[in-house]
């Protein structure tokens, strides 16, 4: 009983401080009336939680503009002047890494980007020597003075969220048994957290994006493999050992091309930026990337509309499967093939209606994802850090729904495609 009574009232310390960040986060800069008022407690407990963060470098006091009725009020925000987190981004072909404030803000003129090495060994040495550029002197203070209070690492493939290592990833396999948040964490001196990138990307798009206030929604990440994470009941679903969401290892294909993780016929094999890539380099004759078939495009020397629409054909038997499966009220795509046709969206939600349970599919939305992986990354630290004040409650273990209908086989997907595309 007397170990109870003394951890009670430390607990409702950090309750009441992630409470405090959580109403910033959504309402952005408050005062202090104004943060008492969003959490219905008295002023003195705000005053209290308000100076541990202000002491721990989370949160910053600053003048409110003035209005010409005496002195200005006092505001609070989540830190950008006197602090930053870091975000790195881990991909197939790149790494990027970018420093951001704590209200999730990118300062985009920080962004490096690099190659990414051939060794796990090599990419923690040019991760850590490209932070220290950034996070600056030993006290971990950038050039321009900003103390960095993390790292948050965007990583594709399965994850160990509860140990925070990589398990599979078929497109960055150099990260496979590896703990990159433990390396670099221990070799900066920096908080270092590692989030799954298509669970990065939906927290970026519920805190930044269009996904604001959304409780139930899924993000379907389709650019080097597909991905999908799911916020319900407004909380992210990540399964037991932070492993769900990998649609994009669903075969589909009985004689498909051999996809990264072993198998034949795998969705992202068909669905994603990199399928497309491939099948625009195999009608080329030579290997292309996006960024080149983006330029080829608009300048009208390539019209890749079958293989586009290939592309979104198989596509939609993801978001389909999504609908069916999970009821969300919103399916956020994230791709960069929208970019290369404006009635692509509209395509792709015509597709998916004629797959989709109609009564799943009138209830929902799909709509093109705005969130960036690097902004997926930061949303992954700053989520830990506000989350480190106390432990969340434990993510949503599981839902399933409706799997009997998965429009996944490939017949009809293959004469389809045949039709158009022979």
């Amino acid at each position: 009983m007397t170990v109870r009574s003394a951890r009670q009232p430390r607990l409702l310390r950090q309750l009441n401080e992630r409470s405090v960040l959580r109403v910033l986060q959504a309402e952005g800069p408050c005062s202090r009336a104004e943060v008492t008022r969003q959490m219905g407690v008295t002023p003195p407990t705000v005053s209290k939680a308000v100076a541990a963060l202000l002491r721990s470098g989370l949160l910053e006091e600053f003048d409110a503009p003035e209005n010409g009725r005496g002195r200005p009020a006092k505001l609070l925000r989540l830190a950008n002047q006197s602090a930053q987190v870091l975000g790195l981004v881990i991909d197939a072909a790149e790494c990027q890494l970018i420093a951001a404030g704590l209200d999730g803000e990118l300062k985009r003129s920080t962004r490096i980007r690099f190659a990414t090495p051939a060794s796990y060994e090599q990419l923690v040495e040019d991760v850590a020597e490209h932070v220290r550029r950034l996070a600056g002197r030993s006290d971990r203070k950038s050039p321009s003075g900003l103390k960095t209070l993390g790292l948050g690492i965007s990583m594709p493939g399965l994850i160990d969220h509860r140990h925070q290592r990589g398990l599979l990833s078929p497109n960055v396999p150099l990260t496979n048994g590896q703990s990159p948040a433990a390396d670099l964490g221990q070799r900066l001196g920096l908080e270092t957290v590692l989030v799954q990138e298509t669970h990065a990307l939906c927290m970026a798009e519920r805190y930044y994006g269009q996904a604001r206030g959304l409780d139930d929604f899924a993000m379907l990440d389709a650019t080097t493999g597909v991905g999908l994470s799911v916020f319900s009941h407004g909380r992210l679903l990540t399964g037991h050992r932070g492993l769900a969401g990998e649609i994009g290892h669903v075969p589909v294909q009985a004689a498909g091309a051999v996809c990264g993780c072993g198998r034949v016929g795998c969705l992202e094999t068909v669905a994603s930026d990199t399928a497309f890539v491939r099948d625009v380099s195999r009608r080329l004759g030579r290997a292309v990337g996006l960024d080149e078939i983006l330029q080829l495009a608009s300048s009208g020397q390539l019209q890749p509309a079958r293989q586009l629409q290939r592309a979104c054909r198989w596509l939609a038997r993801a978001v389909a499967m999504v609908i069916n499966l999970l009821n969300p009220a919103t399916v956020f795509v994230h791709s960069r093939l929208f970019e290369l046709d404006p009635g692509l969206l509209g395509l792709l939600i015509a597709e998916t209606e004629r797959l989709a349970m109609r009564p799943s599919f009138l209830d929902c939305q799909v709509r093109i994802a705005r969130a960036s992986k690097l902004e997926g990354a930061v949303a992954g630290i700053i989520q830990h850090l506000t989350d480190s004040r106390v432990p969340a409650a434990r993510p949503l273990a599981g839902i399933a729904n409706h799997q009997g209908h998965f429009p996944a086989g490939d017949w009809n997907v293959e004469r389809e495609v045949s039709e158009t595309d022979a």
